[in-house]
């Protein structure tokens, strides 16, 4: 376990939001899944007295958490293709509302997992690349013939304004240098070039209200951002930023059944129960509580746009 500053100001000061939850040592290859249950367990989360940013200290060393993600194997995530299609077919319209079609445009995908907005963003004209730490999602993205690159966004050691646009979807949180990786997003955006990055909302009315029970605290997750925290960092590496925006997603039922009874057993038996029994597994629904959000950043095309 490491002891960080904040990733935002650079202050050691903090204050302790939510105490460790952590009674054991995990198996990290299931809690770091994008399909992990293991709401409520935890290292310390903690807030910055300067900024505001909350993010785990102490927690695992960088290195470690890598090597982790690249072991990473998830079916279950296989399993929920459909729900998945339906959120990035409208995660997509609003960018081409802002920016205007893909028409070739390059676009990279950070942390694009088994690829499913890549090919989304692919059929709709984008020429659409992703970079992903997991051996095994790689391997399947590459199997459907897109184009990921294994490892680290620094890693992959991309030209310089290369792409026009860059998405970061439930990403970020995952990350031990947030403001490290928008700086090389920055490096490799054209000037002009858009980042779009969805991400929790600890300041929302939801989190707010359920407090230490809200299930985005969670193993994997370093840093809490809100509109407020991610624009102040954006705008730090560079970025101006345009808006943000709550934004849900669609899951099938008998996955929200199963996620609501790893919350709380009593109810989620019984939610699984009448899905089962209604024979309604298969079908999607969209949940937005307000407690997710997507922000739209440019990267200046001068430095008097800048500021």
């Amino acid at each position: 376990m490491e002891f960080v500053v904040c990733n935002l100001c650079g202050s050691s000061r903090t204050r302790l939001r939510f105490p460790s939850t952590l009674s054991r040592r995990r198996d990290r290859a299931a809690d770091f899944r994008c399909t992990s249950n293991g709401y409520g367990i935890h290292p310390p989360i903690v807030q910055c007295l300067d900024c505001g940013l909350v993010y785990a200290n102490p927690r695992y060393e960088a290195a470690e958490i890598t090597e982790t993600y690249r072991a990473i194997e998830d079916p279950l995530y296989l399993l929920e293709r459909e729900g998945r299609v339906l959120t990035f077919e409208r995660h997509l319209r609003p960018i081409e509302r802002l920016i205007g079609p893909g028409r070739g445009r390059r676009l990279l995908d950070v942390g694009c997992h088994i690829g499913v907005f890549l090919e989304i963003a692919a059929a709709h004209g984008w020429d659409a690349w992703g970079v992903e730490p997991s051996r095994w999602a790689v391997e399947i993205a590459r199997s459907r013939g897109l184009q990921v690159i294994e490892g680290t966004l620094r890693e992959a050691a991309f030209p310089d304004a290369w792409f026009d646009v860059v998405t970061m979807w439930d990403v970020i949180e995952h990350l031990s240098d947030p403001l490290g990786e928008l700086r090389e997003v920055y490096r490799i955006l054209k000037p002009g070039g858009w980042v779009v990055i969805h991400t929790m909302d600890i300041e929302s009315p939801f989190a707010q209200l359920l407090g230490s029970r809200w299930p985005w605290l969670m193993e994997m997750h370093l840093y809490y951002f809100s509109p407020r925290t991610l624009g102040n960092m954006l705008e730090r590496v560079g970025f101006q930023v345009h808006h943000t925006a709550a934004e849900g997603r669609y899951l099938r039922l008998g996955y929200l059944a199963t996620r609501v009874r790893a919350l709380f057993p009593r109810l989620g038996t019984l939610l699984v129960w009448l899905v089962q029994g209604a024979h309604l597994e298969g079908r999607s629904v969209y949940i937005n509580l307000g407690d997710l959000f997507t922000a739209y950043a440019w990267k200046p095309r001068s430095s008097f746009e800048g500021g």
